[in-house]
C-alpha cells in the first residue's frame, strides 16, 4: 500500500470513531478510540466466517506500517513536545528530585522486579524463557506511556502536585526505559562484551546529552521567538525546533524524547511565553500543538487497536499476559516506595500517592513498539501478546478508574 492511502485509511477510521465516541460513548479520547477499534477490529473477525475480504484488506494495512519506526522515530517527539509545552514548570521544578527518581532508579527497579516475577511466572505455566529475555520484557514495559497519561491526566481533575509527579515521571521515564532496553538488548543479542562502564557511559550520553541538546534547542528557539513578532512563523519555528531537535538527537546517538520533552518544558514556561510571545502568537501556538496532539493522538490509538491482527492468540500466551498484570502492578508499587518514603516530609505528598501513581503509570504504545523490535528468538510472539494485553487492561481498565481513585484519596 501507499503512503497516502495508509494515512487517509487512518484519518477516516480516526474521525468516524472519534465521532462515534464523542456522540455516544462520550469516553476519553485515548480509552474510547481504543475501545472503538478493538470492538470493531473483533467486527472484522467475525464477519471473515462469511467473507474475509475486509479482514485481508485490514491485515495488509496494518501489516504496511512500520509501527515502531512511526511511533519512535516520527510521532513521540510531536506528542511530547505538545505534552510538554502545556505541563506546569514551575510544579515541576518543586517536584524535580522525586520525578528525576521515579523517571531513573524507579524505572530500573521496575524492570529488574518484573523480569524476575515473569521468568518464574511463565516458569509456572509451562513457558521455558530465558531470563535474560524476561529482563528484557521488564525493560520494555515498566516505562510508562507520556502519551496514554497526559490523555486520561487531562480528564480526571487531579491535583497539580499529583498531577506534575504522574506527568513528569512519564515525560521523562520512556527516554531511560529506552535506554535500558537497548543496553539489555545488546546483551541478549550477545554480540558484545556490555561492561558497567559501557553502561554508565551509554546512560551519561543518552540521557545526559539529550537534555543538553534540549536546552539548547529550547533557548534557541526562545531567542527566535523573542527577536519577532509574527505569530504565523513563529508556529513555524516551534516546529522547525521539534523535526530539526529529533533529527539532530537521532544523527548524534542521543535521546530524542529527553531532548523535545527538556526543550518544550523551557518553551512552555510562564516566563518564556511573556517575554518572547504575544498573546495573539501564544493562543495559535497552544491551539496548533493541541491540534497536532489530538491528531496524532487518536491516529495512534486506532493503529494500537488494529494491532491485535498481528498478534499469535496462543491460549498460553493470552493467559501469561493475564498473569503478568498483577506482578506488573506489584513491581511498580515497589519501585516507588523509595523515592515517595525520602521525600515525604520535604514534599507535600496527597494521601495514598504510591497506590495511585501505581494504578495512574499507564502503559501504551511505545512499549507495543518496542515489543515488535524483538527478534523470534527473543520470544517476539509472546512477549507482543503480553504487552498488547498489559496495555490494553491499562489503558480501558485503569484508564476509566483512576479518576475516581484520585477522587476517593484527594
Amino acid at each position: 500500500m501507499d503512503y497516502f492511502l495508509i494515512a487517509t485509511v487512518l484519518i477516516v477510521l480516526s474521525a468516524a470513531f472519534g465521532y462515534i465516541n464523542t456522540k455516544f460513548l462520550k469516553l476519553p479520547n485515548t480509552i474510547g478510540l481504543m475501545l472503538i477499534t478493538i470492538l470493531f477490529t473483533l467486527a472484522v473477525f467475525a464477519l471473515s466466517y462469511f467473507d474475509d475480504t475486509l479482514l485481508i484488506k485490514e491485515r495488509e494495512l496494518i501489516t504496511s506500517i512500520d509501527f515502531k519506526t512511526v511511533l519512535l522515530d516520527i510521532m513521540l517527539s510531536f506528542l511530547l513536545f505538545a505534552g510538554a509545552l502545556h505541563t506546569n514548570f514551575q510544579q515541576l521544578k518543586i517536584q524535580r528530585k522525586p520525578v528525576l527518581i521515579f523517571a531513573t532508579l524507579g524505572t530500573l527497579i521496575s524492570t529488574f522486579l518484573t523480569g524476575i516475577l515473569v521468568f518464574y511466572a511463565l516458569k509456572i505455566i509451562h513457558l521455558d524463557v530465558d531470563f535474560i529475555y524476561c529482563l528484557l520484557f521488564g525493560a520494555l514495559i515498566s516505562p510508562t506511556d507520556p502519551i496514554a497519561v497526559l490523555g486520561i491526566m487531562k480528564k480526571v481533575g487531579a491535583p497539580k502536585k499529583l498531577e506534575t509527579k504522574i506527568v513528569g515521571e512519564s515525560l521523562f521515564n520512556d527516554g531511560v526505559g529506552v535506554v535500558i532496553f537497548l543496553t539489555i538488548y545488546q546483551i541478549a543479542k550477545g554480540g558484545s562484551e556490555i561492561s558497567v562502564s559501557h553502561i554508565a557511559e551509554l546512560f551519561l550520553v543518552e540521557v545526559g546529552g539529550g537534555i543538553i541538546l534540549g536546552g539548547i534547542i529550547g533557548w534557541v528557539t526562545y531567542r527566535l521567538l523573542k527577536s519577532i513578532d509574527d505569530y504565523d512563523t513563529e508556529v513555524i519555528i516551534t516546529l522547525a525546533a521539534v523535526m530539526g531537535g529529533t533529527l539532530c538527537a537521532q544523527k548524534l546517538h542521543l535521546s530524542a524524547p529527553l531532548a523535545i520533552v527538556t526543550a518544550g518544558l523551557i518553551i512552555g514556561t510562564d516566563t518564556v511565553r511573556k517575554s518572547s510571545m504575544s498573546d495573539v502568537t501564544e493562543v495559535y501556538v497552544d491551539k496548533f500543538w493541541e491540534l497536532i496532539d489530538v491528531l496524532l493522538n487518536t491516529v495512534l490509538f486506532v493503529m494500537i487497536g488494529m494491532e491485535i491482527l498481528v498478534l499469535t492468540l496462543d491460549a498460553s500466551y493470552i493467559l501469561a499476559g493475564f498473569i503478568t498484570i498483577p506482578l506488573l502492578l506489584i513491581a511498580r508499587y515497589i519501585s516507588l516506595l523509595l523515592p515517595i518514603k525520602l521525600y515525604a516530609k520535604k514534599l507535600d505528598f496527597v494521601p495514598k500517592t504510591n497506590l495511585i501513581m501505581t494504578w495512574g503509570g499507564l502503559r501504551g504504545g511505545i512499549s507495543i513498539a518496542l515489543a515488535l523490535s524483538l527478534t523470534q528468538t527473543m520470544e517476539r510472539d509472546l512477549f507482543l501478546v503480553m504487552t498488547y494485553i498489559i496495555v490494553v487492561f491499562s489503558i480501558l481498565i485503569q484508564g476509566l478508574t483512576v479518576g475516581k481513585l484520585i477522587k476517593k484519596f484527594t
